[in-house]
C-alpha cells in the first residue's frame, strides 16, 4: 500500500493568479513584456562587456557579466511556464518536471547570492585597498571564486532535491505558488515534514541570511573606513547599485526561505518579486547609475552602424 502511495501523484497543479480568462490574458502580456525586457537587458550587458576591452579586464565588470548570465537562467526556470500557463487552464507540471524546475531555482539562486557577496568583497578591496586592487583581484581569481559560486550553488541544490524526492507523495496535488519550490511542494508529501522543514529552512534560510549580513557588513567596513565626505559620497554612488541590487534579491528570499513553512497570502507576490521582476531590474540598477556602462553600450551601438543619420 505504501509502495502504491507513493507512485499516486504524477502530475502537480500550479495555483494561477486569475480564474478569469480575460485577466490572465493580460498578464501573459504583462510577464511576457518583463521576461523580454529581462533577456534584452541582460543580454545587453553581457555583450558591452565582452566588447569593450576595458569593461572586459575589469574585475568589476567580468563579474556582472556573470550576474547578467545568471539573471537570464533564474527567470527562464520559471518564467516560461508561467506564461504557458496563462493561456493553459489546467496549469498541469509533471512530478518529474515539478522536481527539475525546484532543482535549477536552488541551484541558480544559490549561485547569485554567493556571486553578489563576491561582489560585495571585489568592492571592498577596490575602495579600501585601491593600490593592491589589481594585484588581488586578478582574472584568476575572479574565476574561481565565480566558479565556486555555482559550486555551492550546485551543492546547495542538490542537498533541497533530495530532502524533497526522498519524501511520499499521494495527494493532494494542487502547489499553492506559480512555481514547483521546497517550501509549497513539502507541504503536499502524505508524511510528517517537520524535520525535513527545518533542515531545509536551517539550509536555505542560513545561506541566505548569513550571505546578507556579509554583504552589509562589507559595504558598512567600507562607509566605516572611508573619513572624507567626498569618499564617502563616491563609495555611496559605486556601492549604490550594489545594496539596491542586494536588497531587491534578499529581502523576498528571507522572507520566503528563513522561516517555517507557513503560507502567506502575500508569497505568490514576493515570489514573483525575485523571480521576475528583479532579473529585469538588474541591468536598469547598473546602466543608469554607471557611466562607463552607458558609454561602452553608446560604442557598442555607434559600431553597430544603427546610428539615425540625419
Amino acid at each position: 500500500m505504501d509502495e502504491n502511495q507513493t507512485e499516486v501523484v504524477t502530475d502537480f497543479v500550479l495555483a494561477g493568479f486569475s480564474q478569469t480568462p480575460s485577466t490572465e490574458a493580460g498578464l501573459f502580456v504583462l510577464f511576457l513584456f518583463f521576461y523580454v525586457s529581462t533577456w534584452v537587458g541582460n543580454v545587453l550587458i553581457m555583450v558591452t562587456v565582452a566588447s569593450d576591452n576595458y569593461l572586459n579586464s575589469s574585475p568589476m565588470y567580468f563579474l556582472l557579466g556573470n550576474l547578467s548570465f545568471l539573471d537570464l537562467c533564474y527567470s527562464t526556470v520559471t518564467t516560461p511556464k508561467l506564461l504557458a500557463d496563462f493561456l493553459d487552464n489546467d496549469k498541469l507540471i509533471h512530478y518529474d518536471q515539478c522536481i527539475a524546475q525546484l532543482f535549477f531555482l536552488h541551484f541558480v539562486g544559490a549561485a547569485e547570492m554567493f556571486l553578489l557577496t563576491v561582489m560585495a568583497y571585489d568592492r571592498y578591496v577596490a575602495i579600501c585597498r585601491p593600490l593592491h586592487y589589481t594585484t588581488i583581484m586578478s582574472r584568476g581569481l575572479c574565476c574561481v571564486l565565480v566558479a565556486a559560486s555555482w559550486m555551492g550553488g550546485f551543492v546547495h541544490s542538490t542537498v533541497q532535491t533530495i530532502l524533497t524526492i526522498r519524501l511520499p507523495f499521494c495527494g493532494p496535488n494542487h502547489v499553492d505558488n506559480f512555481f514547483c519550490d521546497v517550501p509549497p511542494v513539502i507541504k503536499l508529501a502524505c508524511t510528517d515534514t517537520f524535520v525535513i522543514e527545518l533542515l531545509m529552512v536551517s539550509n536555505s534560510g542560513l545561506i541566505s541570511t548569513s550571505s546578507f549580513v556579509v554583504l552589509v557588513s562589507s559595504y558598512s567596513t567600507i562607509l566605516v573606513k572611508i573619513r572624507s565626505k567626498e569618499g564617502r559620497r563616491k563609495a555611496l554612488s559605486t556601492c549604490g547599485s550594489h545594496l539596491m541590487v542586494v536588497t531587491l534579491f534578499f529581502g523576498p528570499c528571507i522572507f520566503i526561505y528563513a522561516r517555517p513553512f507557513s503560507t502567506f497570502s502575500v508569497d505568490k507576490m514576493v515570489s514573483v518579486l525575485y523571480n521576475v521582476i528583479t532579473p529585469m531590474m538588474n541591468p536598469l540598477i547598473y546602466t543608469l547609475r554607471n557611466k562607463e556602462v552607458k558609454s561602452a553600450m553608446q560604442k557598442l551601438w555607434d559600431r553597430s552602424g544603427l546610428t539615425w543619420k540625419k
